[in-house]
C-alpha cells in the first residue's frame, strides 16, 4: 500500500487500477484532490467505496477534472435537471449496456478524458466491470509493431453501436447527424507523455489507407492484445461504489453474467481534447 498525506492508494492489479480510501468526495479539499489526480494518472482507474453522492455532488466532483459532457445518445437525468448524468440501467427485460470492450465516445473529434461511474442499485453478485490498460498494451508490443502503428490513423463512428434514430431529441446540437472522427492508432497522453493504443471494437471502423482485409486483421490483433489478462483489472460493485477512469488510455466493459438482476449506474463524463 502506498500512503500519501491524506489518502491511501492500494493497487488492485499490476497494469492498472487502485482502490482509494480516506477520501470523502462530497467534501474534498484541494490537497486531497491533487493526490487523487496524481494517483489517477498513475493507475488509470481509481475505485472508491461508500460515496453517497447527490447528483450535484457527483457533477461537482466531475467538474474538478473539467467540463462535463452531455451524451448525444444515452438516456440521462435531463428530466430532473441533470442532463450531464447518464443513466445505465438493466434488468431481466432490458439488455445490459456496455457489455463489449470500448472507450467512451471515440466517434467524437475530442473524445472524453474521463468518466466517473457510481453504483446506485447493484446486484448481490455479477455485473462487475473490467478495465484494460491501452498503455500497458502498447508497452507490450514489439519494436517492429510499434513502428508499423506509428503514423497510422483510424476512423471511428457509431455504425456498430448507435444509429441516427437513437439521438435523444432535436434539442441536441448534433441530432440527425452520424458523427465520425479520425484519430491516431497510437496517441500520446497529454499529461503523462506516455503512449497508448487508441482503437476499440465499439467505435473503430477501419484503419485509413488499408484494404479491408488488412485493416480487419490488424485491428483484430490489437483488440485481442489489449485485453490480455495481464493488462486488465476487475471491480465488484457495491452500492455507492464509484470508479473514475482515464478514457485516453483505457477500455472497459460490463460483465453481463447476472441478467435477471436490476442494475442502475449513473455516470458523468468529462470533455477531452483532440488525440495526437
Amino acid at each position: 500500500m502506498t500512503t500519501t498525506r491524506r489518502i491511501q492508494v492500494k493497487p488492485l492489479a499490476g497494469a492498472l487500477g487502485a482502490q482509494v480510501s480516506g477520501a470523502d468526495l462530497r467534501e474534498l479539499d484541494d490537497a486531497s484532490f491533487a493526490e487523487i489526480h496524481a494517483a489517477w494518472l498513475e493507475h488509470e482507474v481509481l475505485f472508491f467505496r461508500d460515496q453517497d453522492l447527490s447528483p450535484e455532488q457527483h457533477k461537482a466532483f466531475g467538474r474538478r477534472f473539467g467540463t462535463l459532457q452531455v451524451h448525444p445518445f444515452l438516456h440521462s437525468r435531463a428530466d430532473d435537471g441533470h442532463p450531464e448524468i447518464v443513466v445505465l440501467e438493466s434488468d431481466e427485460k432490458s439488455p445490459v449496456v456496455a457489455a463489449g470492450w470500448h472507450s467512451d465516445v471515440t466517434f467524437s473529434a475530442t473524445p472524453p478524458m474521463a468518466s466517473i461511474l457510481r453504483g446506485v442499485d447493484v446486484p448481490d453478485y455479477g455485473g462487475d466491470t473490467m478495465w484494460a490498460s491501452c498503455r500497458a498494451a502498447h508497452d507490450g508490443l514489439s519494436t517492429k509493431m510499434k513502428g508499423l502503428l506509428a503514423g497510422l490513423t483510424a476512423i471511428h463512428d457509431t455504425s456498430k453501436t448507435f444509429s441516427r434514430a437513437a439521438y435523444p431529441s432535436k434539442n441536441h446540437p448534433d441530432a440527425g447527424k452520424m458523427p465520425s472522427a479520425e484519430h491516431p492508432v497510437v496517441r500520446t497522453h497529454p499529461e503523462t507523455g506516455r503512449k497508448a493504443l487508441f482503437v476499440n471494437p465499439g467505435f473503430t471502423l477501419r484503419i485509413r489507407g488499408m484494404r479491408t482485409a488488412e485493416s480487419n486483421a490488424l485491428l483484430g490483433f490489437l483488440y485481442e492484445h489489449i485485453v490480455t489478462p495481464e493488462f486488465t483489472c476487475r471491480f465488484h460493485w457495491e452500492k455507492n461504489s464509484l470508479a473514475i477512469w482515464d478514457n485516453r488510455c483505457t477500455q472497459h466493459r460490463v460483465v453481463a453474467d447476472n441478467l435477471n438482476a436490476h442494475r442502475r449506474m449513473e455516470r458523468v463524463t468529462v470533455d477531452g481534447d483532440r488525440p495526437v
